[in-house]
């Protein structure tokens, strides 16, 4: 799984950022997460989103590479952050708060246990994937644990780029069945999900699960979800993206919105995210400009 400059997943939020950020806290297994940038509001705060980095990033990706030397020298890089940037301080929402925080460094089996930042053990994309419940476990735990302290009358929602979309959707599941896959109970009333170029871990056995309980059936029915998915992806197939709203949808998903990119590889573009960002705000319920 490569990760190029195109990546815009982890950094998309971060040239408006501001000098906050959490010390590292350790998961279940030891590694330490890392620190965690968090993007202001310009107006009334209304929204909380968690935004969930892809394999080998981190919370601050845009702001290292702008500094960069290569990235100045790569004009492709460079033209994506500027119309990142600009897109960023021309959206008509400053009602979101953005948390960016940072995975831990660990042995990633795709990888052949080289370290690096990951939410997860992960081996090769395919229909045998394994999921990694521990490690997964673990970083929906840290995600809840920092929207766990927002005020009850802001709405909390998680999304994520790649491996950042995965997490994103273990959590919501999470929030779904009321409980990590460990048993422990999940406590954060999320209001909406976003998934880019990502999969859904546990996809096989998430329909019956959800059935057992009609708490999760409402729960799962009522979270409003938007995937996004290149047709050209070469790093997580566009069949994943698919696969994952199917299977979602066959959970008693109700809310799941499924929008290819024709075209698109393993990246995102201004023109997405700006759509994403209108959803969130659509579904949210959030003022606009104010």
């Amino acid at each position: 799984m490569s990760y190029s400059h195109q990546n815009m997943g982890s950094g998309l939020f971060l040239p408006l950022i501001c000098p906050v950020f959490t010390v590292g806290c350790r998961s279940a297994r030891g590694y330490e997460f890392g620190r965690t940038y968090v993007v202001r509001p310009k107006g009334k705060h209304q929204a909380t989103i968690v935004w969930l980095h892809g394999l080998g990033d981190n919370g601050s990706r845009v702001i290292s590479l702008c500094l960069s030397k290569q990235c100045l020298n790569d004009s492709l890089c460079l033209c994506s952050l500027c119309s990142s940037s600009q897109l960023l301080e021309s959206l008509p929402f400053p009602n979101i708060k953005w948390i960016c925080p940072t995975a831990p460094s660990r042995p990633v089996s795709l990888l052949g246990g080289f370290p690096c930042t990951a939410w997860f053990d992960v081996g090769e994309i395919s229909e045998d994937l394994h999921d990694d419940i521990e490690g997964l476990d673990a970083s929906a735990a840290h995600i809840a644990n920092l929207l766990s302290t927002e005020p009850t009358d802001v709405k909390v929602g998680i999304g994520g780029f790649s491996m950042g979309a995965a997490i994103a959707l273990y959590s919501t599941t999470c929030y779904a069945l009321g409980r990590y896959g460990t048993g422990q109970p999940y406590t954060i009333n999320l209001r909406a999900t976003v998934g880019l170029s990502g999969w859904l871990p546990g996809w096989r056995s998430l329909r019956s699960k959800i059935e057992r309980s009609n708490e999760a059936t409402r729960r799962a029915a009522s979270i409003p979800i938007i995937l996004a998915h290149g047709t050209s992806d070469d790093v997580v197939p566009y069949s994943f993206g698919e696969k994952s709203a199917h299977s979602l949808g066959m959970a008693g998903f109700r809310q799941v919105v499924f929008k290819p990119y024709e075209g698109l590889g393993h990246y995102t573009v201004p023109k997405e995210m700006e759509e994403v960002v209108h959803w969130l705000a659509s579904r949210l319920g959030l003022d606009g400009s104010r």
